[in-house]
């Protein structure tokens, strides 16, 4: 009899240390994987490009401490080519502009310049620097050139934009101290290939 109670009391006291029921083991999820976002550039602005620009400007021609000013129209044909680094934009342009004073006549304004820009996407601020050679009546004088833009993507292809130059001729018709300084606002449309 004891042995019956002795089985009984283990067959209790094994029920009663599996009373808990039945665990289920814990699986963890496996981590997400880690995405990291691949950032492009949207817009490359290397390549060749042409377009055409139209803008005023404004010619002083001074001589000790006296100045006479005349308004012009300028309008011609720009060509260059822009290698995109990244954030940087490297380029050389050669541009043509017809001369059209109010008071004065005619000329041409040929310039070469280097830009260096800075690529926002869709959107490239530059500076230039260069030299320009203006010719007009009796008048054949080469100078240094320099200014600021800016050209906007309208697509990959088509670009409009805005620049501000300045051309500061010195000794003009080689007389000392006849200076003729222009400054002109242009705006430009450009295919690029």
């Amino acid at each position: 009899m004891k042995l019956a109670f002795a089985t009984l009391g283990a067959s209790l006291f094994a029920v009663t240390a599996h009373a808990g029921g039945y665990v289920a083991p814990v699986v963890e999820p496996a981590p997400a994987p880690i995405v990291t976002p691949v950032v492009t550039n949207v817009s490359d602005w290397s390549g060749f490009y042409a377009g055409l620009q139209y803008g005023q400007g404004d010619a002083d021609v001074s001589f000790d401490g006296d100045s006479v000013s005349d308004d012009f129209d300028a309008y011609g044909l720009h060509a260059g080519y822009n290698r995109d680094f990244g954030q940087f934009v490297l380029g050389g342009e050669l541009d043509y502009n017809r001369i059209d004073l109010d008071d004065a006549g005619e000329g041409d304004l040929v310039r070469l310049r280097g830009r260096a820009g800075y690529d926002l996407g869709r959107f490239l601020p530059y500076v230039s620097l260069g030299a320009a050679h203006i010719d007009a009546d009796d008048l054949s004088e080469t100078a240094f050139t320099y200014g600021i833009g800016a050209d906007f993507k309208v697509t990959e292809r088509v670009t409009v934009g805005a620049e501000y130059t300045r051309q500061d001729f010195d000794d003009v018709a080689d007389l000392s101290g006849v200076d003729l300084d222009t400054d002109m606002v242009q705006l430009r449309a450009s295919f690029r290939f």
